[in-house]
């Protein structure tokens, strides 16, 4: 995902391909970092750091390229249709005019040149069941199983990234969200405490921790076991705009009870 403070972010349209592109640290070269293909266009909540406008990415289609090795891009840049003129690159590209459009002939000159580029190995998504497992059973064995799959010099790494959440924080969390919604899921309001005498909801981050999202109260909400799931299956993205599961840009579904979310 990446946010910005520009609207211009939100005229990209689902489906279109948005490119990014950085320096590299030890050199100052400019080099392409990544194609997001748009999955869905969401607002953060308000005074969100880095800036009000989110646009996710694609699991299955977005690319992210390595940046070792790769030749600098500078004039790439230079030769689009973006009017870069300035003697420093960056110059070109702050603040709000850090998101620019572009052509149709900018993009092809962009698809030609990631084509020979090698894919980042270091991003790959876990899946969020994964954290969930462990902090709502803490069962870590589908962990492990998961790390199997994993080159041998990222395992260690991915490990950390994996273990390092605080999991008894979360299940506090989970039991609180349970105590403030009685059990009900936010979505459609089932509950399986008030149906047979047990408790199934299960506290879900709006922001996945797999992409980046706070292990925090406020990135949680309480929900059934089936809009859990499909959430997940559909990979559903949250807005803050108006508190909604986007599923598709058709179909959203709004909180019910959004109570600690607009304290």
């Amino acid at each position: 995902h990446l946010n910005q403070g520009s609207k211009r972010l939100h005229d990209v349209d689902v489906g279109e391909s948005l490119w990014a592109f950085s320096r590299r640290p030890h050199d100052g070269a400019y080099v392409l970092i990544a194609e997001l293909v748009v999955r869905a266009k969401t607002m953060n909540r308000a005074g969100f750091r880095y800036g009000p406008y989110r646009l996710w990415g694609s699991l299955d289609e977005s690319r992210y390229f390595l940046t070792e090795g790769q030749a600098r891009i500078d004039q790439v840049i230079r030769a689009m249709s973006l009017g870069v003129n300035a003697k420093h690159i960056g110059q070109a590209f702050q603040g709000h005019a850090a998101v620019r459009k572009i052509t149709l002939e900018d993009q092809a000159m962009l698809q030609a040149l990631a084509a020979e580029l090698s894919p980042e190995p270091r991003a790959r998504l876990q899946p969020e069941e994964r954290f969930e497992a462990i902090g709502l059973f803490g069962s870590s064995s589908v962990v492990d199983d998961k790390l199997g799959e994993e080159p041998l010099e990222l395992e260690e790494e991915r490990r950390m990234y994996l273990y390092g959440p605080k999991i008894e924080r979360r299940r506090a969390w989970a039991g609180q969200l349970r105590g403030m919604y009685q059990d009900q899921c936010q979505l459609c309001g089932w509950s399986a405490r008030h149906a047979y005498g047990h408790e199934t909801c299960e506290s879900h981050h709006m922001h996945w921790i797999s992409r980046g999202g706070p292990d925090e109260l406020d990135n949680l909400v309480l929900l059934c076991p089936n809009h859990h799931r499909i959430i997940h299956r559909a990979d559903a993205v949250f807005d803050h705009q108006d508190l909604a599961f986007v599923f598709t840009e058709e179909h959203r579904e709004v909180l019910k009870t959004p109570g600690h979310l607009t304290g």
